[in-house]
C-alpha cells in the first residue's frame, strides 16, 4: 500500500519484517516438524529431512576438520542437478561459513576470478564424490580444526557474483538475517489459502550461481516440501523439460518467462504455484498460464536486495506489474534529485529494508547503497531500473544505464565490452542486445578489427573467459557510432547484420530449410554450410526455439542434436538422413474367421473354470446356513472344490494341466 502522503511514490513495507533468524533455524524447524518428509530427490538419491540433516552435519564436520568455520567463505563448484550440490551448500552454512557458488560449466578462468575476489578459504568440487580443496587464502592447508559454531544473524549466508560494468564481476554478500527474512516473507505471500506442504515438489532448474536458485531451495525447505533438481542437459533443451515436470510430479516452479513459454501448457497441469522473474513477462503468457487452481506471480528483485523485493499476482486480465514490496522491504520511486515522484510518473526504483545486501567492494558499496535523505533512509540501493508508480503496483519501464537482462540474467554490457577490447587485434568494441523476428534476444559483440584479428580465435578466447550467457555473436564493423557526449551509441549499431553474399548452389534443399528457420530464430542468416549455430549467437533457449521450428518437418529432432551437430551442414546431414528413412509400419493382418470362432468356443470352458470359485463359495455358504430353501452338497465335494479352484496350488495345477 502507498504511504499516507498519497501524492508521493513511496511504498513502505506495510507489515513488520519477519522475526529475525538464520537459514539454519529454518532448516532445523522444518526437520523437527517434518522429519520423515522427502527433502531432496535428484532421481538417484532421495533424502528425507532427517537424512539430509545428517548429510549436512557430515559435510560441516569435514569442513571444520579442514579449518573452516564461522565467518569463512567457501567456493562451491559441484555439477548442477545433483543432490551433492545442495548437501555442499547446506554443509557450508552448517559450518558457519558463506557459500560462493560458481556454475560447474563456467570456464576455469571465471571460477578462479570469482574465488579470488571472494578470498575463499576452501573450494568444494564435485564428481563422483565431493572434494574439499584449499582456497585462495590457504585455510585448508594445515588449518586447525574449528569448533562447532553456528552462524549469527549478521554473518553472510551466500556471496553471489553479478556482471560488472568494469569487466570484473561484482560480489554481493547476503546475510542470514536477510536470507531468512526473504524465505519467511515469501511464505506469507504465496498460496495463502493452500500453503506449501510436504506433498509439494519444487523444481530446482536454475544455476546456483544465479540468485533465483535461492528461491527454489527455500520454497521447498521452508515448508517441508521436496526439492527436485533437474539435470542440466535437460534444462538446456527447454521444451523437453515440460514432460519431465509431469513425470516428476512437480507442483511448484520458479523460472524465467522465456523458458516457460517453450513448455506445452498441459505439462503445467499439476503446477499450483508458478513464479516468474529475471525478465519481463509477456502479457499473453500470463493470460495463457493463469488458470483456476494455479497461482501465477511476477516477481522483481536484484541480487543486491536478496532475490525478490516486490511481487504481483498475475490474473491474465490486468497489466503485468512487478507489484508491491514484500514484508520488510521498502520501495520508493525517485527523480534525478532523489525526491519521490508523483503517482503515475516514472522514476528510478530505490530499495530499502531488511533485504539489503552489500558489495564486497567498499567503494562500490558506498556508491550504490547511499542514504536517501528525502525519506530519511540511512541506507538504500539504487537499482538503476526505471518504473512507473502505480497505486496497484509498480510497472517496469526499462533501464537507466547499460545493464540488460538476457535469459533471466543481469548483464553489464561493460563487462562484455571489456572482454571484447582485450581480444588481440581489436581496435574498438561494444556489445548490444538485439531482438530477432521470433522474439529471441541475441547478444552481439561489434568489433573494429585491426591487424592480427582472427574471428575464430576470438570466439575461443571469449568462450574460455566468459560464462556462456555472456559470449556474444561477433560482428566486425568499420567503426563505432558515438553520441555528442563521445559515448558509444549502442542504439545506432547496425541491425540486422549485413546479409552474407549469396553463393550459387551453396545450400541443398534441407540446408535451405534449416537456414530459413535458423535466420528466423537468430535474426541473422548463416554465412554458409560451415556456419556454427552457437557462434552465430545461439544459446540453449535459442536451440530449443530452433528445434521447435524444425519439428513440424522433422519430428525426431532434439536439442541434443543441435549441440552434437552445431554447424548448418552437420545438422542438415543429420536431418536428411532421418528424413530419407521410411517409417517402419507393422502390417496388421485380420484374424481368420475360423480362428475367431475357435477362440470364442474356448472362452466357454475358460469362463466356466473361473466361475467355479464362486460356486464353491456359494456351496460352502449354503451348507453353513442350512436353510430350507438352500441346496446342500456333501462336504467332500466342497473340500475338493476348494482344493481345485480356490487354493493357489490347485489353480496352478489346473493351469499347468491346461497348458
Amino acid at each position: 500500500m502507498l504511504a499516507s502522503t498519497a501524492s508521493r511514490a513511496v511504498y513502505p513495507a506495510g507489515l513488520l519484517a519477519p522475526p529475525p533468524r538464520t537459514l539454519l533455524d529454518i532448516l532445523d524447524e522444518t526437520t523437527r516438524t517434518h522429519p520423515d518428509a522427502l527433502a531432496l530427490d535428484d532421481g538417484s538419491r532421495r533424502l528425507d529431512y532427517l537424512s539430509l540433516r545428517a548429510e549436512v552435519d557430515r559435510m560441516a564436520g569435514e569442513l571444520r576438520r579442514a579449518g573452516i568455520g564461522r565467518g569463512d567463505r567457501v567456493g562451491v563448484r559441484v555439477p548442477s542437478g545433483t543432490a551433492e550440490l545442495y548437501v555442499a551448500i547446506l554443509g557450508v552454512l552448517a559450518a558457519g561459513a558463506a557459500y560462493v557458488p560458481v556454475d560447474a560449466d563456467d570456464p576455469e578462468e571465471r571460477a578462479e576470478l570469482v574465488f579470488a575476489e571472494a578470498a575463499v578459504s576452501a573450494v568444494i568440487t564435485g564428481g563422483p564424490a565431493i572434494t574439499v580443496e584449499p582456497g585462495t587464502d590457504g585455510a585448508t592447508d594445515g588449518g586447525a580444526v574449528r569448533l562447532e559454531e553456528p552462524p549469527g544473524l549478521d554473518d553472510d549466508a551466500w556471496i553471489i557474483f553479478t556482471s560488472g560494468s568494469t569487466g570484473t564481476p561484482k560480489g554481493v554478500a547476503v546475510t542470514h538475517r536477510s536470507a531468512a527474512a526473504f524465505a519467511d516473507a515469501e511464505a506469507g505471500l504465496f498460496l495463502a489459502d493452500r500453503p506449501l506442504w510436504p506433498g509439494d515438489r519444487v523444481l530446482a532448474g536454475l544455476s546456483v550461481a544465479f540468485d533465483a536458485s535461492c528461491e527454489e531451495m527455500w520454497l521447498a525447505w521452508r515448508h517441508g516440501a521436496c526439492l527436485v533438481p533437474a539435470p542440466r542437459a535437460l534444462v538446456r533443451t527447454g521444451m523437453d523439460l515440460g514432460p519431465w515436470l509431469v513425470a516428476q510430479g512437480i507442483t511448484v516452479v520458479s523460472t524465467v518467462p522465456t523458458l516457460a513459454a517453450l513448455w506445452p501448457v498441459e505439462s503445467l497441469d499439476a503446477v499450483r504455484l508458478l513464479i516468474f522473474g529475471g525478465e519481463a513477462c509477456p502479457p499473453e503468457l500470463a493470460e495463457r498460464l493463469a488458470v483456476p487452481g494455479r497461482e501465477v506471480w511476477n516477481t522483481y528483485g536484484p541480487t543486491e536486495a536478496t532475490v525478490v523485493a516486490c511481487a504481483a499476482r498475475l490474473t491474465g486480465d490486468d497489466p503485468v506489474r512487478i507489484g508491491l514490496p514484500l514484508d520488510g522491504w521498502d520501495l520508493a520511486v525517485v527523480d534525478a534529485a532523489g525526491d519521490p515522484v508523483a503517482i503515475g510518473e516514472t522514476g528510478e526504483l530505490i530499495i530499502g529494508g531488511v533485504g539489503l545486501a552489500r558489495y564486497l567492494d567498499p567503494v562500490k558499496d558506498a556508491e550504490r547503497y547511499a542514504p536517501l535523505p528525502s525519506l530519511g533512509w540511512e541506507r538504500a540501493y539504487r537499482s538503476g531500473d526505471l518504473v512507473r508508480a502505480d497505486p496497484a503496483g509498480l510497472v517496469f519501464v526499462g533501464r537507466a544505464d547499460d545493464q540488460v537482462k538476457l535469459g533471466g540474467r543481469r548483464i553489464e554490457l561493460g563487462e562484455v565490452d571489456a572482454a571484447l577490447r582485450s581480444l588481440p587485434g581489436v581496435a574498438g568494441a561494444a556489445a548490444a542486445v538485439r531482438t530477432a523476428g521470433g522474439g529471441h534476444q541475441v547478444l552481439v559483440g561489434y568489433v573494429v578489427a585491426g591487424p592480427g584479428f582472427d574471428l575464430g580465435k576470438a570466439r575461443e578466447l571469449l568462450a574460455g573467459s566468459l560464462p556462456a550467457a555472456l559470449v556474444p555473436r561477433l560482428a566486425p564493423v568499420s567503426d563505432l557510432p558515438t553520441r555528442t557526449s563521445g559515448k558509444i551509441d549502442r542504439d545506432a549499431l547496425p541491425w540486422p547484420l549485413a546479409e552474407p553474399q549469396a553463393v550459387a548452389g551453396a545450400f541443398d534443399p534441407v540446408e535451405e530449410l534449416l537456414a530459413e528457420r535458423w535466420t528466423g530464430v537468430l535474426g541473422v542468416a548463416p554465412e554458409g554450410p560451415g556456419a556454427d549455430f552457437f557462434s552465430d549467437g545461439g544459446t540453449s533457449l535459442a536451440a530449443a526455439r530452433l528445434v521447435s521450428a524444425l519439428r513440424p518437418d522433422f519430428p525426431d529432432v532434439a536439442v541434443g542434436d543441435v549441440y552434437a551437430h552445431p554447424t548448418l551442414a552437420e545438422l542438415a546431414r543429420l536431418l536428411s538422413a532421418r528424413g530419407e528413412g521410411e517409417t517402419t509400419r507393422r502390417a496388421v493382418t485380420p484374424m481368420p474367421r475360423r480362428a475367431a470362432l475357435a477362440q470364442s468356443a474356448l472362452m466357454v470352458p475358460l469362463l466356466t473354470v473361473g466361475a467355479m470359485r464362486w460356486l464353491v463359495l456359494l456351496a460352502t455358504l449354503g451348507n453353513l446356513l442350512a436353510l430350507p430353501w438352500t441346496p446342500t452338497l456333501s462336504w467332500w465335494w466342497v473340500a475338493l472344490g476348494w482344493l481345485a479352484f480356490v487354493t493357489p496350488a490347485g489353480r496352478m495345477g489346473l493351469s499347468a494341466a491346461a497348458a
